[in-house]
């Protein structure tokens, strides 16, 4: 039996909390992208239980986070000490609380139509506040409180991603290259968006309209246009010569979205051809195609 009570030192770990509407979910979703094990409203009374069983030959997990909210009820009186336990046992423990300020949480509850989770037989003003007294000690208590009011869910995702990227998950920027369809909206994740709706469109090839860019035929057809060779290269050019700049400014992801018509097509044809022309990123790139099992 080890003296260590956590014989995994070299963990990271996360509580992620926060008001209900202030992003807990797109921070959640960035903690993930960057490498963590993401756990939702797991007690923190259990949480020196969970860092018991971790150590071991089947422990893979390097950076765990963990997301409380006002659902833990009754557990949140005991947070404080449970924190307090584990940075004495020297777990590398970062608390993150997401704030809001009252209005754009109402905005938001307005716009999005939700009940808020506190609100009980009252008001979203009623759930807000109940909520507030609840989690003030986790807020007092916590490490790093961002203010999200002015936030949308493309900066918090940034500011998630450059406080904990830096030092632990690579050491060069990764890129990712998302295939989209204009017809289903912009890629709210996008730095940079390339719209190829000017090459030839399968679509209008009655041998081709049933088949997708992955398919080496489809690919061929688009491929085949000179202005989409030069599309390749200037994309390629821009991205040799400045990724370089992005990595220095701390950015963990440069992404890339490429768009057609319905993101089937022309779209995923040019990112495959994209990624394959990338090798020095190996390791490092992302690619991803969002619509192209959509109708």
């Amino acid at each position: 039996m080890s003296e260590e009570p956590y014989p995994s030192r070299e963990l990271e770990l996360v509580v992620l909390s926060g008001l209900s509407g202030s992003g807990k979910s797109t921070a959640a979703h960035a903690l993930e992208d960057l490498g963590f094990f993401v756990i939702d409203n797991l007690p923190v009374v259990l949480l020196p239980r969970l860092l018991e069983l971790l150590p071991g030959e089947k422990a893979e997990i390097g950076a765990l986070a963990v997301v409380v909210d006002a659902r833990e009820g009754p557990f949140l009186e005991d947070i404080a000490h449970v924190l307090e336990t584990l940075r004495r046992e020297g777990v590398r423990l970062t608390v993150v609380f997401l704030d809001c300020r009252d209005e754009a949480l109402l905005r938001r509850y307005s716009e999005t139509r939700r009940r808020h989770p506190m609100a009980g037989g009252g008001t979203v003003e009623d759930g807000i506040g109940r909520e507030r007294s609840l989690l003030m000690a986790l807020s007092q208590s916590a490490d790093w409180v961002v203010d999200t009011s002015d936030l949308n869910p493309h900066q918090l995702r940034e500011l998630v991603e450059h406080r904990f990227a830096r030092g632990r998950v690579q050491e060069h920027m990764r890129v990712a290259l998302i295939s989209f369809g204009y017809r289903h909206g912009l890629p709210t994740q996008a730095d940079l968006v390339f719209d190829v709706r000017f090459l030839p469109n399968p679509h209008f090839v009655p041998e081709l309209r049933h088949t997708r860019g992955t398919d080496p035929e489809c690919q061929r057809f688009v491929l085949a246009s000179p202005h989409a060779q030069a599309f390749l290269d200037h994309v390629l050019g821009y991205l040799r010569a400045f990724h370089p700049l992005y990595d220095r400014e701390g950015k963990s992801y440069l992404t890339l979205a490429i768009g057609c018509t319905g993101g089937r097509h022309r779209s995923v044809a040019m990112v495959e051809a994209l990624a394959q022309r990338l090798p020095e990123f190996a390791g490092r790139l992302v690619v991803r195609h969002r619509d192209l099992d959509r109708g």
